[in-house]
């Protein structure tokens, strides 16, 4: 049960946070920085899920999605230990699996790509596509916080570093790819293609030329 009385703390005012194990790290740390993308990442699909002519199967993945991101976040917030004193909120496969069989059902009755999606069409899939770039950033920084701290459980009697989930990781990645599939779906028929340059009209070239 979470009980909130007070928002502001003090505590960070010099820099620093703690983790969900209650160590203390830098504000800049890979760790807090991932997990910051993470919420940022939440907050544009919230936006998303408060855009009109959002699909309703969409929505309700989407607020699954939404509180699953809470514990990717306290995930990677959450050093990997050998016998933690209290069971920390982990990733399991399951929630991967629930992912890729909604990239399933949400891509399948789409056409197949003839060009690269620019972002646009509906808002709400223009949105969609906001949140899943900053999903592909969380995901890259998790990954250089597991080029840092590495994949491993780490020990508090031998003083050694626990490591980050890679199944934490690995959603992200699956996450990302259900929502560029329903940014596609969203869009219906005013998907946005990308044209390349060869193949634009020439009056699109700089003005001022000739």
């Amino acid at each position: 049960m979470v009980n909130l009385t007070r928002i502001y703390t003090r505590t960070g005012d010099a820099g620093e946070t703690r983790l969900s194990d209650n160590s203390v790290a830098r504000k800049t740390d890979l760790r807090v920085q991932a997990y910051g993308h993470v919420d940022e990442a939440n907050s544009a699909i919230g936006v998303a899920l408060a855009t009109p002519g959002l699909p309703t199967a969409i929505a309700a993945a989407l607020a699954v999605v939404q509180n699953e991101l809470f514990d990717v976040g306290a995930d990677l917030s959450n050093p990997l230990i050998k016998d933690p004193q209290w069971e920390p909120l982990r990733i399991i496969q399951s929630s991967i699996d629930r992912l890729e069989a909604w990239c399933d059902e949400f891509g399948e009755p789409l056409p197949n790509l003839r060009s690269f999606i620019l972002p646009g069409g509906t808002m709400a899939a223009a949105q969609l596509h906001v949140a899943r770039t900053i999903v592909r950033r969380a995901e890259r920084t998790a990954w250089e916080a597991a080029d840092q701290y590495g994949m491993e459980v780490g020990s508090l009697e031998d003083d050694i570093p626990g490591g980050i989930n890679p199944l934490a990781i690995k959603y992200l990645n699956r996450l990302s790819d259900l929502l560029f599939i329903m940014s596609r779906a969203a869009n219906g028929d005013q998907e946005v293609l990308w044209v390349p340059g060869g193949e634009r009209n020439p009056a699109h070239t700089a003005h001022g030329e000739g």
